[in-house]
């Protein structure tokens, strides 16, 4: 979905004509997008891996080496795709400033990338919360998953901050995409 998101973002800025004062900016905007797009194909060959790793934990026979085989797989899954989520994150500045001043024949390709966006990082927010919640198995609570995961744990409340930002920047332009009043 990041992939997607960036592909739109960076069609986007290729079609648009910049003023005067936005040619670096665009043309900035749009190199950003092309390596997010390769960055985020390599983030999903990455978060596949540990989610390899993550499976293979849990077939292991119960005892110490499966509940530190299941730590080291759920954090690194968490890892893996609060990776992926900060990457989202970051994308939503440029995209917010192409809905302000894209091409406008293309803001319906503007709300479908923040669709896109909105999926990647609601993704990485469920795994990222999913994979803290899976150490309980190994013995911890929540509590001392917090304790000693806080930058994971923080994680996830960025994530959902960035969600709020992205449906807002949709809701804010989405009526000139998708216009349903007649009047």
């Amino acid at each position: 979905m990041l992939a997607i998101a960036a592909s739109l973002t960076s069609m986007v800025a290729g079609y648009t004509d910049p003023g005067a004062e936005q040619g670096e900016q665009l043309e900035r905007l749009l190199a950003r997008a092309q390596e997010l797009r390769r960055t985020a194909l390599r983030l999903a060959d990455d978060d596949a891996a540990a989610s390899r790793a993550f499976g293979s934990a849990f077939r292991l026979n119960e005892g110490d080496e499966r509940d530190r085989a299941i730590r080291e797989a759920s954090l690194g899954a968490a890892r893996s795709s609060a990776m992926l989520g900060d990457h989202a994150i970051a994308a939503i500045d440029d995209l917010s400033w192409l809905a302000e001043n894209g091409n406008k024949a293309l803001i319906a390709d503007v709300v479908v990338a923040f669709g896109a966006l909105r999926a990647a990082v609601t993704g990485a927010r469920t795994n990222v919360s999913f994979d803290l919640a899976t150490l309980r198995s190994s013995g911890l609570t929540l509590e001392q998953v917090r304790e000693q995961q806080p930058r994971l744990w923080a994680a996830v409340e960025k994530l959902d901050a960035a969600i709020v930002r992205i449906d807002e920047a949709t809701a804010a332009v989405d009526h000139r995409a998708a216009p349903t009043d007649s009047a």
